[in-house]
């Protein structure tokens, strides 16, 4: 009979539940820090601001959805609830994007991620 070669079984196991623990706290440190709102939040707030600005803005021949939306209506929209559920992440950083697209801006988020 050949014997085992490797790590005893118990060993094994104390390392295997010991990993599984490390990995189960430290999921729960991230769910207790960032609780239902992704690290990354404010950027997706923002960009989803920015690409509705600028379907708008592309699909206006005449400019005046544009300047409606500099006038004000970008906050608007997010008070409504338009933004969906993008600008629940950060209504500003929504708001922001939004003037961004809707000035012909470039994305603040443009460019190599640094």
């Amino acid at each position: 009979m050949d014997r085992h070669v490797g790590p005893p079984r118990g060993k094994f196991i104390a390392c295997l539940c010991a990993a599984v623990l490390i990995g189960t706290a430290a999921t729960g440190l991230l769910i207790a820090r960032y609780n239902e709102r992704p690290p990354w939040g404010t950027d997706i707030a923002y960009e989803g601001g920015y690409l509705q600005a600028v379907r708008i803005r592309k699909a206006d021949p005449t400019g005046e959805r544009a300047r409606a939306l500099l006038a004000g209506e970008c906050a608007s929209m997010r008070r409504t609830g338009m933004g969906g559920g993008r600008a629940v992440h950060d209504p500003a950083a929504w708001v922001a994007g939004c003037l961004d697209g809707a000035a012909n801006r470039p994305s603040r988020n443009q460019g190599l991620v640094g």
